[in-house]
């Protein structure tokens, strides 16, 4: 028989929880690829705050959900985006702050962001509670790279 000690068991717990968070990240970023907005609102909370990267502040799983389905059908269209989990902090073992670099590849070249998502682990499942876009300081960017591109529904 085996025994581990109550550290081990901490960690292994920990790895396991980051693994599911990085799926989020990952079914983020596949939505927002592919421009599926029932599989990005799957992920959150009925009653998540989400400010965009243009400064909207939406609160609620309607008020996400009319702005998603305003600007992500189009608002792909020349762009691709990727996510990189590059912190998790556990504020307890069901709620993490969660830090994510962004990468768009826009014609014009990467424009880079540093979103914050606070998730909380309900029924097993980690989902978006209160989330920022933010844009990446100057210096994060390269020199030739527009400003962060903010989606405008398409008519």
């Amino acid at each position: 028989m085996i025994f581990m000690s109550a550290t081990e068991v901490d960690v292994q717990a920990r790895a396991i929880e980051i693994e599911a968070i990085k799926q989020v990240v990952a079914t983020v970023e596949h939505a927002q690829n592919n421009e599926l907005p029932d599989e990005f609102l799957g992920l959150f909370r009925a009653d998540a705050i989400w400010t965009t990267g243009g400064g909207k502040r939406l609160f609620g799983l309607d008020a996400i959900s009319t702005f998603t389905r305003q600007v992500l059908p189009g608002g792909m269209r020349g762009l691709t985006v990727t996510f990189e989990l590059e912190h998790v902090l556990f504020i307890r073992p069901d709620v993490a702050a969660v830090k994510v670099r962004q990468v768009y590849q826009t014609p014009d070249g990467p424009d880079v962001g540093t979103p914050l998502w606070v998730m909380a682990k309900e029924n097993g499942q980690w989902r978006l509670t209160a989330c920022q876009n933010t844009g990446a300081p100057a210096d994060e960017l390269p020199p030739t790279a527009p400003t962060r591109p903010i989606f405008t529904p398409t008519p």
